[in-house]
């Protein structure tokens, strides 16, 4: 069971950024507290947005006091510029949490997917769905990126309360081997 605190989920983006917040009770029940999306287009020079990014992300710290902030990893794409500017978005909003002590923590989309919808190639309506049916709440299609954030808080929550939580980091061979020393000669 994952301790009682806040989860800020972000889905970073320089166009448009989306957050997602939940919280955990006593009982290690996730609970929905706040979405939204921080759109950056009109914003020309790239620089700026960085700037923008990390001052509305700590804001968002500011105001949730999370105890834990979970971030969707770049993925890999064609373009390396793409991955580049995701990055450096990724990097402004961790920046705003970790100046914060606030502990980070990183997830593929894909594995957020599959947390979240069993299936790491869902599209954002489904994860929109999952999320919805998860947190007994309902989204509108405006807040796609949101949503997005929201899976990622969720994928948080349940890697932490999950009992293979406690394995995590440690490779099957080193498990085997604590748990079949006889067969290790």
């Amino acid at each position: 069971m994952t301790k009682p605190g806040t989860i800020l989920g972000i889905d970073p983006g320089t166009n448009i950024l989306g957050f997602g917040v939940v919280r955990v009770d006593g009982a290690g029940k996730a609970s929905f507290v706040d979405m939204g999306v921080l759109d950056l287009r009109n914003i020309s020079n790239p620089y700026d947005k960085l700037l923008c990014i990390n001052e509305k992300v700590a804001a968002l710290c500011d105001l949730h006091h999370p105890t834990q902030f979970a971030i969707e990893s770049p993925f890999y794409g064609k373009n390396a510029q793409v991955i580049l500017k995701l990055g450096r978005a990724q990097g402004a909003a961790m920046t705003a949490a970790a100046s914060r002590g606030i502990p980070v923590f990183e997830y593929a989309p894909r594995e957020a997917k599959m947390t979240i919808c069993g299936n790491g190639a869902a599209s954002k309506e489904q994860v929109a769905m999952m999320v919805e049916k998860t947190l007994g709440i309902n989204i509108e299609s405006k807040y796609l990126d949101a949503t997005d954030a929201l899976a990622i808080a969720m994928c948080h929550f349940f890697s932490q309360s999950s009992p293979l939580a406690a394995a995590k980091g440690k490779s099957s061979w080193e498990r085997f081997i604590k748990e079949n020393p006889d067969r290790v000669q």
